[in-house]
């Protein structure tokens, strides 16, 4: 994957800072506790599109999650053509009884919700850790969160590529941001991508769907 920074500060050189904003234009939907909060599979989309350079930036211990959650982003943008909301996505799958079908909507979006989780864990691990190396945040973000789901080959490769992962000072680099900046975008994902995730899982939880399948 070509590197992210270089040439300008405009927003599109700051990939940090266009997932913080979106992030926290869906939160301001999720966030909601009425009956009527409804997240849009278009935006959605769009923000989760925003976060895929950031597994491509952590090397090949997250090749497999990036391969997985950019295809799946992708799905959920084409769904966004004819269907509004991700209750209606829901609820679509449901009617069509292919709910825990592979490639199904409903299934792509369970995966790309455990994608934005893994990155918040990652977040929350480099703000409040010391020294330059990612590997002790990103091992952290991966057991919390896809460790569960995965067999042992896949364990054992991530564990073995967590050796290849860039340093701090590497990410920031290719992320085009200095250290007080990335912590503030960072530190605005991990507030504003709570409530979305929460939010997708009370939309599985609802429909009596469980949410670790």
């Amino acid at each position: 994957m070509a590197e992210l920074g270089g040439g300008g500060d405009g927003d599109g050189d700051k990939p940090l800072r266009k997932i913080a904003q979106s992030f926290k234009e869906l939160a301001a939907a999720a966030g909601d506790d009425s009956r009527a909060a409804a997240v849009e599979v278009a935006p959605f989309s769009h923000a989760c599109s925003l976060v895929s350079p950031l597994f491509g930036c952590l090397g090949i211990a997250f090749k497999f999650a990036e391969m997985d959650y950019v295809a799946k982003v992708h799905d959920l943008a084409d769904a966004s053509k004819s269907i509004v909301t991700l209750q209606a996505l829901l609820d679509h799958d449901i009617e069509m009884n292919s709910i825990r079908k592979a490639g199904s909507h409903s299934r792509n979006l369970l995966r790309v919700k455990r994608g934005l989780d893994m990155v918040r864990v990652l977040f929350e691990q480099i703000l409040v850790s010391e020294g330059n190396s990612l590997r002790d945040p990103a091992s952290k973000a991966y057991a919390q969160v896809f460790a569960p789901h995965h067999g042992w080959a896949i364990r054992t490769a991530v564990a073995a590529g967590m050796y290849a992962l860039p340093t701090k000072a590497q990410l920031l680099k290719k992320l085009n941001e200095d250290e007080n900046s990335a912590k503030t975008h960072m530190r605005d994902y991990v507030v504003a991508s709570e409530p979305v995730i929460l939010y997708i899982n009370r939309l599985f939880l609802s429909r009596e769907l469980g949410i670790d399948w």
